[in-house]
């Protein structure tokens, strides 16, 4: 069973990657903007390895940010998180191959697709990646996990 996980610190991690993604826009093709692209894709990359709960930005959330907030309402899965993770890896990447391959307008819209789904999380608590994962789930339920953690319908 996965340790279930308080979805505020999911938040708090798309609002850094929107942060990040946003920078990325205004300063890439350049060198600057390839950089943090490719630290943000390693931070999705160390989601979907190790776990949302075990990224650097999920630290700081247990460290600077939780120890100021109250219990969360609920607790959630973290697979759905970790999909989602996965699926800004892919963005992430898609984004890199077209700024270091001179395909700037993939790089762009790549990366804004992205920032759009972080922002989407970091403001209003909806994630995009959480739901097409739960929408994978529906459609095939032969393949989930029971993993006992509560898992939204919705996520918002």
């Amino acid at each position: 069973m996965s340790k279930q996980i308080d979805p505020r610190g999911q938040q708090f991690a798309a609002a850094v990657t929107s942060v990040v993604l946003a920078i990325v826009l205004l300063t890439a093709p350049g060198p600057l903007g390839v950089a943090l692209l490719a630290v943000q894709a390693a931070l999705f990359g160390t989601a979907v390895v190790l776990g949302v709960q075990r990224t650097p930005v999920a630290a700081l959330f247990r460290t600077l940010v939780r120890p100021r907030l109250g219990p969360p309402a609920h607790l959630e899965d973290p697979e759905p998180p970790r999909f989602a993770q996965g699926v800004g890896l892919g963005f992430a990447l898609v984004g890199l191959v077209g700024f270091v391959s001179g395909a700037t307008t993939l790089g762009l819209v790549a990366t804004g697709v992205a920032l759009v789904a972080a922002l989407l999380n970091a403001t209003i608590g909806f994630c995009l990646g959480c739901e097409v994962y739960l929408l994978l789930r529906r459609l095939n339920p032969a393949t989930s996990r029971t993993t006992g953690a509560r898992v939204p319908e919705s996520v918002h």
